[in-house]
């Protein structure tokens, strides 16, 4: 599949809802903090997510956007939810995340980017040169990538309560 940035837009569009309605009126055993920044909980992983809309995909699109002297990505923190976050409730960080979003969605439409443009270039600190065009999917497959990551925290709540089935539910493995 080619990359169109409108096609883009709509998964990334799709994520808070999703997460919403997947999370909605759950208890905390479901969606609690691990407190472990090697084994993320859901509040971990949503948190994950409301960081990288604040310091992450727009302020590297801008980066590359500008075409600098400097063009070389901040450091993203993987685990900053861990320190930032405390204290809040899901919901309330489902809410951030949504607003966070869709803010960033409407900059993004409004630069109306042309082919050009996807094809410029930054330097992230670890992967060295990379395109607009794939940040921007990053982005879409990184949200994917997490909506799975919630489910499969979910599931492994019960690994050792389905029994015999755990051979057929390959999100437990």
């Amino acid at each position: 599949m080619e990359f169109e940035l409108n096609q883009a837009m709509e998964v990334l569009r799709q994520t808070p809802y999703t997460l919403q309605r997947m999370l909605d009126g759950l208890s905390a055993d479901w969606t609690e903090s691990s407190g472990d920044a090697e084994s993320w909980g859901v509040y971990d992983i949503i948190g994950h997510l409301i960081h990288g809309e604040e310091t992450d995909w727009m302020p590297r699109a801008e980066i590359i956007l500008a075409q600098g002297e400097n063009r070389t990505f901040v450091p993203f923190d993987r685990t900053a939810q861990f320190g930032q976050l405390k204290e809040r409730s899901l919901d309330d960080l489902l809410t951030e995340f949504a607003h966070l979003r869709n803010t960033n969605l409407e900059k993004l439409a409004a630069w109306q980017l042309t082919r050009e443009q996807l094809e410029l270039k930054g330097m992230h600190p670890e992967l060295g040169e990379v395109t607009l065009e794939q940040l921007l999917a990053t982005w879409v497959v990184h949200d994917l990538n997490h909506i799975s990551q919630v489910a499969r925290v979910m599931a492994k709540k019960y690994d050792l309560n389905v029994g015999p089935w755990k051979e057929y539910l390959s999100i437990l493995k």
